[in-house]
Order: structure tokens, then sequence, then C-alpha cells
């Protein structure tokens, strides 16, 4: 099956077929890249370099293996979930200063290359786009790529703002080193509401122009669509509305959240919570990276499996988010004071029983059936435990990740034969989640909007009802608070380890109290009588100030525009 990475290839055997002889031997042309002639001159080289702009470049050393990042951070050793309360990087990669609140400009840990890679590739898109406007091609496919670029520089803002708040935006300019890169307009960062109303308008844009479906012989599937352009906005128009952003309405974030819903294009797939991140080209899919031989990610099985298996115990999950994980009756396991929901059936000695079917496709605990035996993360004589082989790599939580795992790929001696898993931008789920969060805040949960086709609540039950994880309705009864925070808990667990975590507890401006719970595991002893439960804490030192709510610009950003560039507030 065709793949945009093998269109990408297409880049390197432009660099060997441009490296022809030449008589004059002084006059050498580099292999190693596209010339810029090439570039303007062929069509098939401007749309391969165009859909190379997907791939970011790799900025720091603790990223890209395999292949080079996208959007966001997706795939790496260290997930993005391990600056945030549901997991921790057993061997730090750079996460643990996010973790521990001590990100500074100088020190800007797993976080430090969103700004430059960003903007490196707005650029990019920019000279793509002013190379586009003069080369001669099918309108109607020109129409498609000018959509194209537009989706991606506004992923790139999305990335921004998300990230930092206010942004320098840089309109269709393609700035070059004969410019004058000291005025100030090119580090003055807009409001976010300005920011917010750009990147809107391009999406609409690009909207109006992408093609509705991926076709095998003109846009291979991993390219933007319609849909993908609606998914982005929906996001962020969800965003605008947050208390963290205040630059949009809910109504806008519902509508636009509905529109998507409306194409009737999506759905939630049937084959299993699981075996969805497995699956590629699934009806829930709405922007998806793919990966192939030799264009594989991080072998994922053997960076996260556990210790006794011959993993390497990377991203483990916290008690935090196992204990937010409901029992399978709806009800919650603990009180918000934090003593045992007793009426919920939780077992405080049997305590992974019966739980959200979420929780078992998504966390390896202790007891858990993974690869033909039991895991063993309990003491003494635990295989899984620091008494088992390779104790180096040991969980410092008591967990392994499960989420993303295919059992199909070997675990030890994986290279080259696993790294294949998609990684979605967009799935329908979240479209149904960010409908069912904008609907309520605007309308309630029970109201039907006008030119809607379903509620708050039937949006958000939709998810729930999912073959494979058919929790119960939420009910009728609940008020706009109460019904939030049922949209709070569907997007833990449902979106779990997807890059959502760490932007949602921020936009609702409830970091400082989720981002300061300390970071629990829990510790597990065989006895005669069976288990002994006791939490513990995982990593010492959490913190979350005020200032954390926005990423620190690199200080040499800041030096390179002079001082120009402002720095975000208290860093």
């Amino acid at each position: 099956m065709k793949s945009l990475h093998k269109y990408i290839a297409l880049l390197g055997l432009g660099a060997i077929i441009l490296s022809a002889c030449n008589k004059n031997l002084l006059e050498v042309t580099a292999t190693d890249r596209i010339s810029t002639d090439a570039i303007e001159s062929d069509t098939a080289v401007l749309e391969a370099f165009i859909m190379n702009r997907y791939l970011g470049e790799k900025i720091i050393s603790n990223e890209a293996d395999g292949t080079n990042p996208g959007f966001g951070r997706g795939f790496e050793y260290s997930l993005w979930s391990s600056v945030t309360d549901e997991s921790m990087y057993t061997n730090d990669d750079a996460t643990w200063v996010v973790l521990r609140g001590q990100l500074s400009p100088e020190n800007t840990g797993a976080t430090g290359s969103i700004w430059a890679r960003s903007y490196r590739s707005i650029r990019e898109c920019n000279y793509a786009k002013k190379v586009l406007a003069n080369i001669t091609m099918s309108a109607t496919h020109k129409r498609h790529l000018e959509g194209e670029l537009q989706f991606i520089r506004a992923f790139r803002y999305h990335d921004l703002i998300r990230n930092f708040g206010r942004v320098v935006l840089m309109g269709d300019t393609v700035y070059g080193l004969n410019d004058d890169l000291t005025k100030a307009n090119l580090f003055e960062r807009k409001s976010i509401q300005e920011s917010m109303d750009y990147v809107i308008k391009e999406l609409n844009e690009a909207i109006e122009k992408l093609p509705a479906d991926n076709h095998q012989a003109t846009w291979v599937a991993g390219r933007a669509t319609k849909g993908a352009a609606m998914a982005l906005k929906s996001r962020l128009l969800l965003y605008a509305a947050s208390p963290l952003y205040n630059a949009g309405t809910w109504a806008d974030a519902a509508k636009a959240a509905q529109d998507l819903i409306s194409l009737n294009k999506y759905s939630l797939f049937t084959g299993g919570y699981r075996e969805l991140f497995l699956t590629d080209r699934n009806p829930e899919t709405i922007f998806a990276r793919y990966y192939t031989k030799n264009a594989n990610h991080v072998h994922l099985e053997i960076a996260n499996g556990p210790n006794g298996y011959g993993g390497w115990g990377g991203n483990t999950p916290f008690q935090n988010l196992v204990d937010a994980y409901a029992m399978k009756n709806g009800q919650v396991p603990f009180n918000e004071d934090g003593t045992v929901n007793t009426a919920s059936g939780y077992n405080p000695n049997n305590p992974y029983v019966d739980r959200d079917p979420r929780f078992d496709a998504t966390i390896l605990y202790n007891g858990s059936i993974y690869r033909g035996r039991a895991v063993e993360t309990f003491t003494p004589k635990g295989q899984d435990s620091q008494e088992g082989n390779d104790n180096w790599n040991t969980s410092k939580t008591g967990y392994y990740l499960r989420k993303f795992m295919n059992d199909a790929y070997p675990l030890q001696n994986p290279w080259g034969n696993a790294g294949f898993q998609p990684w979605n931008y967009f799935r329908y789920a979240e479209i149904l989640l960010n409908y069912a969060e904008a609907a309520n805040e605007a309308y309630g949960p029970d109201v039907l909007p006008a030119g809607g086709t379903l509620t708050a609540r039937q949006a958000l039950n939709q998810v729930r009802a999912r073959p494979s994880v058919e929790m119960p309705a939420i009910t009728g009864g609940t008020s706009k608070d109460e019904f939030r925070k049922h949209v709070r808990y569907e997007r833990r667990v449902e979106l779990a380890f997807e890059e959502h975590r760490f932007y949602d507890v921020r936009r609702w401006k409830i970091a400082m109290v989720t981002e300061n719970v300390p970071a629990y595991g829990v510790t597990i002893t065989k006895d005669a009588n069976g288990f002994v439960y006791k939490r513990k804490e995982a990593i010492s030192g959490r913190s979350f100030e005020e200032k954390h709510y926005w990423l620190p610009i690199p200080r040499s950003e800041i030096l390179s525009s002079n001082g120009q560039l402002e720095q975000n507030p208290s860093y």
C-alpha cells in the first residue's frame, strides 16, 4: 500500500539525479539536498517538497529515532504523557525537569524543540506557497496543494499557540539572509485572540481547498483532507473558548465539532479499544501519521516493556492515573476526600478488578496477562520488579504501558520488525468529546442546539458505548457543572497518552491542583495471604507554578532577536 513516506523518498531520488557530472570539476552540485532550481521548475519535486513538510527537523538529540518528528511529539522514547500526571519516563530523557517544575529558558528539557521546529516549518511552507503560485500545473491540484500548505502551517501555529500562548505571525513572507532580520516586527508576539483568528481563517480556507478523501493515485493516506482541517479547527476553537485562552465562544467550538460530525464520514471503531491504536486507516481515524518498513518510529514494545520481558520500562503510568479509572458499573472508586467509595464495589485488596475496560487496555499492572504470562511487579521474586532481570529498567511506579503495544511485534531484537503503529493526530472520539464539552458549556447537557444533531450527553455516551468499552450511559438529571466532571473524566481515560492531558489541565486552569499532587506509584508485597498494596511517591519534587501554564521560549531565541522577542512571564 502506498504511503506518504514513499513519496517523500522522491526527495532523496531527486538529489541523486541532480548530482549529474559537470565538466567544470570546481562546480560541485550538493548530493544531500534538492536544489531550489529543481523545486521551482519541476512540479513532481515541488510536490514531494510540500509533502515532506509533514515532517520537521530534528532539533534536540533525544528525539527522532527512526524518522524525523511530525507534529507535536508523537512516538518518541519519552512520550508527552511523561511530562504530565499520566506517566513518568523511567530514565528521565529530559522529562523530569518538567515534572519537577524546573523549566527555564536555559533548560527547556524535552520541550526545547517546539519553537524552532515550528518556525522553520512555517518558513518552508511560505517558500513552497510562493513557488506554487508561479508554477504551471492543474488548477484543481494547485488548489489542493495550497490548502495542504495552509493546513500544515496552521498545525505548526497550533503547536506554538498551545505551548507558548502569544505567537509571532509571519504571514506569507519568506525571509532570507539578505533581509533585515533585526526589524522589530519579526519578533512581535500577537495576542492570543489575534493568533487564534489568523489560524482559524487559514483553516477555513484550507477546508474549502483540500480534497474530501485520500486516494491511492493522487492523494495518499497521511495527507490532509477537509476532515483533517475541520478537526484542527474544532480543537483550536475548543482551546480558544477555554478559561486559559478566553479568545472564543463555546458555541463556536460546538458548531465546529458539529460541522465535522455532520459529514457522516467518520465513526467510532468497533473492533476493540486496544486494537484501535494498532489498526491503520480505520473509520475512526481523521488524520494520522503512518509508518512503513525503513520509515518506522521508536520500537515501542522493547522501549516500554517490563524489565522481566527484556523491556526497558520507559513510559510507566502513575498511580494518579490508575486511581482515575472508574469501576465498570460507572461509579468512581474514591470519594473526593480520597477515601474508598464503598458503594462502587472497589476492593483495595483486589484493586484492578472490574474497572473501566479501557484501564486494562491501557495499563499493565500486577497480574495482567501479557505475552503468555502474568505481569509480576510484586516482591519478593517478581519477574518485573526490582528483583527481576535487568532491574535497572524496573518501573518506578509499579506499572507499565500497554496502550499502543502490538503483541505481534517482537519485544526482544525488534530492529526493523516493529515501530509501525499509526499515530493518530485526530480521531472521531476526540471530536465527539470536543462537542460534548463545548455544547455543555454553551447550552447544558441536554439541549439540542439549532442545527445540531445530538446533545452533549448523547455525544459523550456514544464514546462510552463503544463496543469493548460499554460503560454505563451518563443519565439525565445532571447539571452543567456535574456533567463537566463526566466530560473531563472521559477525556482523561479515552484520550490517555495521546497528548491531550498536558493541554487539557492547562486550558481548564486546574493544573495548579492536578500538577501539584505528588507523583504516586505502588509497592506490592506478596505474602501468604496474597498481595499487600502500598502507595509510594514514584518521583520526588513534583511542582507546578502559575508561570508553567506556558512554556519558556528558549534563551537562544531571545538572544538571537537581540532581546526584542518577549519572554513569557516570570521566566
